[in-house]
């Protein structure tokens, strides 16, 4: 019998550009686990938002929730409930992935995402890099600024203030030399500039092993406001494994015997210039979805949605369409990427708290 997987994106009431980087998660997934013969699909969509279904092989396997105002949780619970996994493509904003992801699992679900308590630690900004920096694990010099402060004239510019539970470029100001930064109604996670190249990291995590995929270089707009772009996979061998050694460090730094990673994590870092990696730093860790789906998923023919479940599951990784990828760039519409390696890792338990 095919395994069904509910497909939930919440993309009502988020900034816009989150909304469009949503939807392209959502389509991915979508167009990937189509890919997978076993794999039924259930797409929760807003009623108000319009998500184009390209007609294609395997939408037979497709269903479509429309979900009205008001009804959101109470269609998610039920489907949850009746799926055997449910993706959850959300945002941290406002405690919303957290949530969505504890509703899905109070009603029976079987979520491929990490657990509450490390969605809740990761989701806080200022938390992460304490807690990463308490690993050993190099994070920027930074600071907590309460709601209402200014950031002091001795804090040294450039510095990029963070608020603390958004995702993608929302909330995400870059003050340059001499700037001030006004004071703001919620507190704020402020450190500073990290010369390098941008990466994020892609991990899929078990009770096993996890799997750390192929490193994007990260592309952003220009500006104090920059936005996320898209990704290019054409990272030089020395820089890649230095970036995938990271991320593993990274996740197992989060992670205690009460706090576990599942599913997809994303691993944001700067690299810095030398080659022995002293200068890199972890920014952040995603506790969900991330926009690197859009391109990795292209990488080749096999579904990366179907590997992924069955990492989550304490499965094998099984990915054969690799091989086929193309070299590339990707935007946050989609687009294609380029080759690169996967990293397999047996895991051998959260460290000792």
């Amino acid at each position: 019998m095919p395994e069904a997987a509910a497909l939930f994106g919440e993309t009502g009431g988020v900034p816009t550009g989150l909304a469009v980087e949503g939807r392209a998660m959502l389509g991915a997934l979508l167009h990937d686990g189509l890919r997978a013969e076993d794999l039924e699909l259930t797409l929760l969509l807003d009623d108000a938002v319009d998500v184009p279904l390209t007609p294609g092989i395997g939408l037979g396997r497709v269903t479509v929730i429309r979900v009205p105002d008001g009804e959101e949780r109470d269609c998610l619970a039920e489907a949850a409930a009746a799926a055997d996994w449910t993706v959850v493509v959300a945002p941290e904003t406002n405690g919303i992935l957290a949530d969505r992801v504890a509703l899905a699992r109070a009603a029976g679900g079987r979520v491929a995402g990490a657990d509450g308590p490390f969605i809740t630690l990761a989701a806080d900004k200022q938390a992460t890099a304490l807690a990463l920096a308490a690993a050993g694990v190099a994070v920027p010099a930074g600071v907590l600024l309460p709601a209402g402060e200014r950031l002091p004239d001795a804090f040294r510019r450039p510095a990029v203030a963070k608020a603390l539970d958004r995702c993608g470029g929302d909330g995400l100001v870059v003050l340059p030399r001499g700037a001030d930064l006004p004071p703001a109604p919620l507190p704020r996670r402020v450190e500073a500039f990290v010369a390098g190249t941008p990466v994020g990291v892609s991990c899929l995590c078990g009770p096993t092993e996890t799997i750390v995929l192929p490193p994007v270089r990260q592309r952003f707009s220009t500006g104090i406001h920059p936005g996320y772009l898209g990704g290019d996979l054409r990272l030089e061998s020395l820089p890649r494994d230095r970036a995938m050694a990271l991320a593993r460090r990274a996740i197992r730094g989060l992670e205690s015997h009460c706090r576990r990673a599942r599913g997809w994590v994303g691993v944001d870092m700067i690299l810095g210039d030398r080659e022995d990696g002293v200068d890199d730093r972890v920014l952040e860790i995603n506790p969900r979805m991330t926009t690197s789906f859009v391109g990795l998923s292209a990488l080749g023919t096999a579904s990366l949605l179907r590997a992924m479940l069955a990492v989550a599951a304490g499965g094998p990784f099984i990915w054969p369409g690799m091989a086929t990828g193309r070299d590339g760039v990707f935007t946050v519409d989609g687009g294609p990427v380029g080759r690169g390696d996967v990293e397999h890792g047996g895991s051998d338990g959260p460290p000792a708290t």
